[in-house]
């Protein structure tokens, strides 16, 4: 794409793409295989400055912003979307509430080891009946003296088992709904913390899933973030950053998707042409690589606003929506015009194919994306034209 890139953004760029292709790829069908990535991927990322990318250099970090993270994500979800998700989760999630509303000494005892690779990040909010309400979480934190008593669990939480810091959601005010929830910093390592389920998931295979018990957790009310009840504030915000990460995740996995279907069909042959010559081929991917380009921009308008501190909510919302089903429009299409082949583990649209699914489904679903837009849009015109 010929996107207006300045020398540093090209040079990160590039250097996610050589890591992704020289060290990612050839452990990538392994891991997806095992069901977990190795520890030198991310202490690989981290030496390369990606676990820390929008990190301040006071905390150990890059001090770069979210653009350049959504640049180096989509260049690593090309190649391995589980990496994609967990570097989207440290980076926009974990490091950024901490960062963002974290006290000094919680940046300054949780950055560094994020950002060098040493510790991952993972966000916990979903429930078993507050997925897309998150407003309905029961999760209880209960303050008792210089600490607060988790009760609960969470669940489908990517990373959960493998986090050093675990951004958790819990009720502090039973009677207030939106209000009542608070933010907290959880290190596996508390009184009353487990790991439950791991969920056995269609894609994503090497980025586990799993499910967060707190039975009596206890956790240092300094590892509070912000104020008790700025919970629900803290999730939408940083939902922003987590709509536009997976955006670049599902762009990713759409550019390769595009990739591998033009390579396929220019050396694939049925009656004696080149798939690629059939003008019903050349349509199918002249469609691909328009929304491919259509999803970028999105996703790029939408990082550069956050980079901004403009409002993003509409934006986020829209990048997110377009790219994760621009991603599973795309990799369907390929896997056609791979043929009965494309349905095999030989060729990288399979794991594509799977990996895209999840896009419209985590970090809010695709119609809780038009909801958003949809509110976003008619309140901007009921400003435009008050009665």
């Amino acid at each position: 794409m010929k996107y207006p890139l300045t020398e540093e953004e090209r040079m990160i760029q590039k250097t996610a793409r050589d890591f992704a292709r020289k060290e990612l790829a050839p452990l990538a069908v392994e891991a997806n295989e095992k069901g977990f990535l190795p520890e030198a991927v991310f202490k690989g990322l981290g030496e390369l400055g990606f676990m820390g990318i929008t990190v301040p250099e006071e905390y150990g970090g890059v001090g770069l912003g979210n653009f350049c993270l959504i640049i180096a994500l989509e260049e690593i979800s090309a190649v391995c979307a589980s990496t994609g998700v967990t570097l989207s989760v440290h980076n926009s999630l974990t490091n950024w509430c901490i960062l963002k509303y974290g006290s000094e000494k919680l940046r300054r005892h949780f950055l560094p080891r994020l950002a060098s690779g040493e510790m991952l990040g993972a966000y916990a909010i979903t429930e078993s009946e507050a997925g897309s309400d998150i407003a309905a979480m029961r999760l209880s934190a209960v303050r008792k003296g210089d600490e607060y008593i988790l009760n609960g669990a969470k669940i489908f939480i990517s990373t959960g088992d493998k986090a050093g810091a675990i951004i958790v959601f819990g009720r502090t005010d039973p009677n207030n709904r939106t209000k009542g929830i608070s933010a907290f910093v959880v290190e596996p390592s508390f009184e009353g913390f487990s790991i439950g389920k791991v969920e056995k998931k269609m894609g994503l295979k090497a980025s586990t899933t799993v499910e967060l018990v707190f039975e009596d957790c206890r956790v240092p009310a300094e590892n509070l973030l912000g104020t008790e009840g700025m919970g629900m504030r803290i999730a939408l915000a940083g939902l922003d950053g987590g709509r536009i990460g997976i955006a670049a995740q599902s762009l990713g996995i759409a550019q390769a998707a595009l990739d591998e279907t033009v390579r396929f069909t220019r050396e694939r042959k049925q009656f004696a042409t080149r798939i690629i010559d059939f003008q019903s081929s050349r349509w199918k991917i002249a469609d691909m690589a328009t929304a491919v380009e259509a999803a970028r921009l999105l996703t790029y308008r939408a990082a550069k606003l956050r980079d901004a501190g403009e409002p993003c909510i509409k934006e986020a919302a829209m990048a997110k929506l377009f790219a994760s089903r621009t991603a599973n429009r795309v990799v369907y299409d390929a896997l056609q015009l791979h043929g009965g082949v494309g349905y095999t583990e030989e060729f990288l649209v399979e794991r594509l194919y799977r990996d895209a699914r999840a896009t419209e489904l985590y970090e809010g679903t695709s119609e809780i994306q038009r909801l958003v837009i949809s509110k976003a849009v008619i309140e901007d015109y009921e400003r435009m034209m008050p009665d």
